[in-house]
């Protein structure tokens, strides 16, 4: 394993530290919840055609919502569906308070390397205090690009002015693990806390 000097981690948000912000299986309790299932297949294809804009930063939260869920009349309001959406973010056991420390031991920085729209963003990182662990954020909605685009795994590495072979990217998908592979990074394909700390401690980051 190499063992050349860490000084950032590049670190992606849903898989990893907490659950997807809004996924499928948000989704699927979305259509569970407020008994959208006869509308599942229209709801599926207009979120396929708006959420990457969205995410993006290219279209608003209202208008995302408007032309996926609110297309027509509802029974239920654009507030408690909203509320409901942000509440489907959880943390993924141990992984917060693990990067946390083990950047204050080594003095590492971190920056966030993800695919994330903004307004869910926002509360992700306001609700568990992300900003505390993150030194700056290369997201989807800031940067107006989506990983595995190749611009922001470079981009992570001007801000922070970490040079690739000085920084481990840690992503829950193989598909972005392997396109940072293919770019020079160091990768850890995230699976759990337990298979992290045994990479890292081989690293002598203990």
């Amino acid at each position: 394993m190499e063992k050349a000097a860490v000084k950032t981690l590049f670190l992606d948000i849903g898989g990893v530290l907490l659950t997807d912000g809004w996924g499928r299986v948000a989704r699927e309790n979305a259509f569970a919840h407020f008994c959208l299932e006869d509308d599942k297949n229209e709801i599926t294809e207009r979120h396929d055609m708006n959420f990457d804009t969205y995410e993006l930063g290219r279209m608003t939260f209202d208008d995302y919502l408007d032309n996926s869920i609110f297309y027509k009349k509802r029974n239920f309001s654009k507030e408690e569906f909203v509320a409901f959406l942000f509440n489907q973010s959880e943390v993924l056991p141990g992984a917060i308070e693990y990067f946390t420390e083990l950047k204050a031991k080594y003095g590492l920085k971190v920056i966030a390397l993800s695919n994330e729209a903004r307004e869910i963003n926002e509360h992700r990182v306001k609700t568990y205090n992300l900003h505390n662990l993150f030194d700056a954020f290369v997201s989807s909605c800031y940067v107006g690009m989506r990983k595995p685009d190749p611009e922001m795994y470079k981009m992570a590495s001007d801000i922070s002015f970490t040079p690739f072979s000085e920084a481990i990217y840690i992503d829950d998908r193989v598909i972005y693990i392997e396109y940072a592979r293919s770019l020079g990074l160091r990768c850890l394909h995230y699976t759990g806390i337990d298979s992290a700390r045994k990479y890292f401690e081989k690293l002598g980051l203990k």
